[in-house]
């Protein structure tokens, strides 16, 4: 009898602790798990400018910063002209154009439609892929080049290129190459990458490197119509020239905007 007794014990108590245990480990909460799903440190909302994004509503073409011969030392006006009047003016014209009937896409940014292009319709998905693309990709472009730049660069851009590439000197030698081997139409890029360390990029066509989940600090036109004017087939010397406009300063601004999540003065 007091065995009987004995093993009703041990069975309640059993029957309590693996209660206890399957109480314990039960699965954690919905909203528990959403908060430890990590996010973007920065999303790209800001790629246009430091410290805005692009409108799509509608998208509009902004003036050069200069005049379309003030950057000699490496193009030449006729070049700027055609680039910005005819070339960005016709991706602005057609991006427009795939968006008229999509009010609800003009309110987006046009960062904002590159992300997540598969939430875009499907009739016009390449279409906006190619010339958001090419609005975005102009915009920063332009504002990469001065009349008075050129030189090495200063500042927290430096140190971060000399200690990821070693030096100056050898950045330059790496992104001209990259630049030169992009077989066809494209750009090539300086970006933060996702692993947030800087990287030497190339694009086909008008890509932009926030598709891929990159943020573009500065990065070059290898499209025909940016140089064939002047240099023909030669494009590493348009490469090596074009050294002679870059404008560290606001390349830097763009590198702290999105570094330190702050709005550049």
């Amino acid at each position: 009898m007091i065995g009987f007794w004995r093993k009703k014990i041990v069975f309640f108590f059993t029957i309590i602790v693996l209660t206890i245990l399957l109480i314990s480990h039960e699965p954690v909460p919905i909203a528990e798990a959403q908060t430890s799903t990590p996010t973007p440190t920065r999303p790209f909302a800001t790629v246009a400018y430091p410290n805005r994004s692009l409108s799509a509503s509608p998208a509009q073409l902004a003036p050069l910063p200069y005049a379309y011969g003030a950057l000699g030392k490496a193009i030449d006006a006729e070049t700027m002209k055609l680039h910005h009047d005819a070339h960005h003016a016709s991706y602005v014209k057609n991006l427009n154009d795939a968006l008229k009937q999509y009010p609800d896409l003009q309110k987006r940014s046009v960062e904002g439609l590159l992300v997540d292009l598969n939430s875009v319709p499907e009739n016009i998905r390449t279409k906006v892929r190619n010339n958001a693309g090419g609005h975005l990709n102009h915009t920063i472009f332009w504002q990469l080049m001065s009349p008075q730049g050129g030189g090495q660069p200063s500042g927290a851009i430096a140190q971060e290129i000399n200690q990821t590439f070693g030096s100056f000197d050898a950045f330059k030698k790496q992104f001209n190459a990259a630049g030169t081997a992009r077989f066809g139409s494209g750009w090539v890029w300086l970006v933060r990458n996702p692993q947030k360390q800087l990287q030497i990029v190339t694009t086909a066509n008008q890509d932009s490197p926030i598709m891929e989940g990159s943020y573009p600090i500065m990065g070059n036109d290898l499209w025909e119509h940016a140089y064939y004017l002047k240099y023909r087939n030669r494009r590493a010397e348009y490469l090596d020239n074009w050294w002679n406009v870059v404008n560290w300063p606001q390349i830097n601004r763009r590198y702290l905007s999105f570094s330190t999540g702050r709005s550049p003065n």
